[in-house]
């Protein structure tokens, strides 16, 4: 393996990031508009529901799937509240980009913050989604 494509994915010992491996998972379609979805988000880690809102075409288990494929190349880490932090009838996981494939897409100038934070705030917002998208996330580590 070259020796700049193989790096630890945060918090998964023993993987290697690859960034072959990290960008064939992350330009697939569906798997590309939940990543747009992370990066537009204005606190860069929504919750299921949210990504679920922004993409009315996939279920929320579908949605689960590909960011548990995400996570597994290296490319999103998911953020949990403790049980005794959890907000009742709120969400407590969230997705964000690992450092790894954020400095992998700033090389190659994909999921730029910007357009994808306009694209993300142009999107209209029911109340509901509105109250999870300003309710505070973890902390990130």
């Amino acid at each position: 393996m070259h020796p700049e494509l193989g790096r630890r994915a945060p918090g998964e010992s023993g993987n290697e990031f690859s960034e072959w491996l990290a960008l064939q998972k992350a330009t697939d379609k569906k798997r590309a508009d939940i990543i747009a979805d992370i990066v537009g988000h204005p606190k860069g880690t929504p919750s299921v529901e949210e990504l679920d809102y922004m993409n009315p075409d996939l279920s929320d288990d579908s949605i689960r799937r590909h960011l548990k494929t995400l996570r597994e190349v290296g490319v999103v880490e998911e953020y949990e509240f403790p049980t005794g932090e959890r907000l009742r009838a709120f969400p407590h996981k969230f997705y964000g980009l690992t450092t790894e494939a954020r400095e992998l897409f700033d090389r190659n100038n994909l999921f730029l913050e910007t357009p994808w934070q306009r694209q993300y705030e142009a999107v209209e917002k029911t109340p509901r989604i509105r109250q999870v998208q300003e309710m505070p996330r973890p902390e990130r580590v």
